[in-house]
């Protein structure tokens, strides 16, 4: 037997592979139409899903403007008639107020005994979420759709719709739409785009909750989905359609050999648009590194860039100039890093260690001090981030370094002027209380010419055995006058004295001896009983004295002002001032460790009260309701106490008049 000539195998082999690449190709062209078919029955579903959403914007612009023409419920019915003869995927509108309780309401004509099988009640759980969240949004909600049985064993998908009622400016409850999903897909979808091909509804995991049209006879189809996102809850879009089957070519070997030409000519074609892709994917990425770059050079704020063992991998310039070296110097380094001061050398190595062992991050950042070239020290606020790569494998962190110097010199600059601003609400204080000083030095200084007086009447009439005695009693009672007259000069001098803030441990009863001269004065004048109360084994607290006792002062002085002569009168037994001192513990879970304690203080007057516009401006600089005052003491007050830790907050008092509380930090 014959083997046959070489060239015809050379012949076959080569029809086998042209035959072998017509099969690729027209396998890879049958592909190509699926996929084709495919993203257009996507992009058909995703213009769908627009469809809808856009018809359930339109349908809440009309629903807004149905209150404009109906104001009250009388009016409201044949307006709400009309909207739901023009809009069929609507089968009831309810007009509720903010109770959710049914002031109107209109069924569709065209869905007859809707709620025959169920009272509309059973609903309400779903109109209740919806309009939650309406509320919340201050807009339209929609509610998870469920299932509502009808008559004959049929039922339908329903969907709440919760708009907010406002007129005026003013609520007046909620209108509240009943959608048909059903409805939602034939009458808010485009009917050329749905001839043909099955539109349904469906959860997540395919269950099927609304159908419109189906695809029948075809055992091939094609499936798009894609999610319609409204305010509150996601429908599933399903759209389907048959698939194409490619019928026989008429003529083999003109097939063939169209099929080769057109292929040549597809790859040709390919190629050039992959190379102009490729030549534009390669400019644009150039242009991102440009901007990038750019970007990066533009930045105040320094970044730095570290791999796992904590070398220095990317500088930018910024930081570049914060430190002082140039990127060569610091590309490459580690530990200890050139910025580092070398005493804290050490330090920062096991803060170091810590944070790359356990990649301990803060997202609010530390602070720092760095070293530049020169040795000047700055501080700076470090805010680290682990570096992912596009595969999601941490390579390093990276980090974002700001200088805080600007910001540590405005920050003494605000701190010295509050103090200026802190030392003249001193003074003003004083200038108000120079009256009331004088009132109370003419007792003792009275009381003291008295004894004096008496004192020498005895020296020149009496030579009794009981004179001695009498002497001494009226000299004691001489020196316990100066003495008060002293105590009283002394607590003005402490208050007005300028001094730099030193926090030390104080009693609180100590802080209140302090005040209670000045506070007497003016209680006294105006006839107020002054109650102090402080808790027993109440702790000391932290705190710079001489502001704390400005604190307490100012309340207290603010609420005597608060109870004019007269109001309340003194017949009320409400002419009283109140400073209560107790310690206060915050909530503690169970295995915590015990927190700290805090002290708080309680100046309790029974004035008229706060107005809501003066609640809402108490605290801002320079606002006063006296003719007289400078709008600077509760502003100023609550800064100390802030300054301290604590908080200062205040309340109506029972049965009239305010409390002012604030809490210092317990030892």
């Amino acid at each position: 037997m014959k083997r046959p000539p070489r060239r015809w195998l050379l012949w076959g082999a080569l029809l086998l592979l042209v035959l072998a690449l017509l099969g690729v190709l027209v396998f890879l062209a049958a592909k190509y139409e699926e996929v084709r078919d495919q993203e257009a029955l996507e992009r058909d579903a995703v213009t769908l899903a627009s469809d809808i959403r856009g018809g359930l914007v339109r349908n809440v612009q009309t629903l807004q403007s149905l209150h404009s023409v109906a104001p009250t419920t009388g009016s409201w019915q044949d307006p709400a008639a009309d909207l739901l003869a023009q809009h069929r995927e609507l089968v009831r509108l309810e007009w509720r107020d903010g109770g959710l309780k049914i002031l109107a309401a209109r069924d569709s004509a065209y869905v007859s005994e809707l709620y025959a099988q169920l009272p509309r009640s059973q609903a309400l759980p779903d109109v209740r979420q919806a309009c939650e969240n309406a509320h919340r949004v201050s807009g339209p909600s929609y509610s998870p759709s469920y299932f509502w049985p009808m008559s004959n064993g049929m039922g339908m998908e329903l969907m709440e719709m919760c708009l907010p009622v406002v007129r005026t400016g003013a609520p007046e409850g909620y209108l509240v739409a009943t959608y048909a999903l059903p409805g939602l897909l034939a009458e808010l979808t485009n009917k050329d785009l749905v001839r043909g091909r099955g539109l349904a509804f469906t959860e997540v995991d395919g269950t099927r909750l609304a159908l419109h049209s189906s695809v029948a006879g075809s055992p091939r189809i094609q499936m798009a989905t894609t999610l319609l996102d409204l305010p509150g809850h996601t429908l599933m879009l399903r759209l389907e359609s048959p698939r194409r089957v490619a019928g026989l070519f008429p003529n083999v070997l003109t097939a063939v050999v169209g099929a080769l030409s057109l292929a040549l000519l597809a790859v040709l074609a390919l190629l050039g648009r992959d190379m102009r892709r490729r030549q534009r994917a390669e400019t644009e990425v150039a242009d991102a590194l440009a901007f990038r770059k750019a970007m990066e050079n533009s930045l105040v704020t320094g970044l730095r860039a570290r791999d796992m063992q904590g070398l220095v991998t990317y500088v930018n310039p910024a930081f570049c100039q914060m430190v002082g070296f140039a990127a060569e110097e610091l590309i490459g380094t580690g530990q200890p890093a050139p910025w580092w001061p070398p005493e804290l050398v050490d330090e920062y190595q096991q803060r170091q260690a810590v944070r790359l062992a356990g990649q301990i991050l803060p997202r609010e950042g530390y602070e720092s001090v760095f070293q530049r070239k020169d040795g000047t020290r700055f501080p700076v606020l470090i805010i680290e981030a682990p570096l992912i790569d596009a595969q999601g494998t941490q390579t390093g962190f990276m980090s974002a370094i700001i200088d805080q110097s600007e910001q540590r010199r405005v920050e003494e600059l605000n701190r010295t002027s509050q103090e200026r601003l802190q030392a003249t609400a001193r003074l003003a204080t004083v200038g108000e209380m120079a009256s009331l000083l004088s009132h109370e030095l003419n007792q003792p200084l009275a009381a003291i010419a008295s004894y004096a007086t008496g004192s020498l009447n005895l020296l020149r009439d009496g030579s009794g055995l009981d004179t001695p005695e009498l002497l001494r009693q009226a000299m004691q009672r001489v020196a316990e006058q100066a003495d008060r007259a002293g105590r009283v000069i002394k607590s003005v001098a402490d208050f007005v004295r300028r001094r730099e803030q030193v926090r030390e441990n104080v009693a609180p009863t100590h802080l209140l001896d302090a005040v209670m001269p000045l506070v007497s004065l003016q209680a006294k004048k105006l006839d107020i009983r002054v109650q102090t109360r402080v808790a027993p084994g109440c702790p000391d607290v932290l705190c710079d004295r001489t502001m704390v006792e400005q604190v307490l002062l100012n309340l207290a002085r603010n609420g005597m002002q608060a109870m004019p002569e007269g109001d309340p009168p003194l017949a009320s037994g409400l002419r009283v001032i109140s400073l209560v001192i107790a310690p206060r513990r915050a909530p503690q879970q169970d295995g915590e460790p015990p927190r700290k304690t805090w002290v708080e203080f309680a100046v309790t007057d029974h004035g008229r009260g706060l107005s809501d516009d003066v609640r809402d401006k108490l605290f801002t600089p320079f606002f006063t309701t006296k003719a007289e005052g400078m709008g600077l003491g509760l502003s100023l007050c609550r800064t100390v106490i802030e300054q301290h830790g604590g908080a200062l907050t205040f309340e109506p008092a029972q049965p009239r008049g305010t409390v002012f509380r604030f809490t210092l930090p317990g030892v």
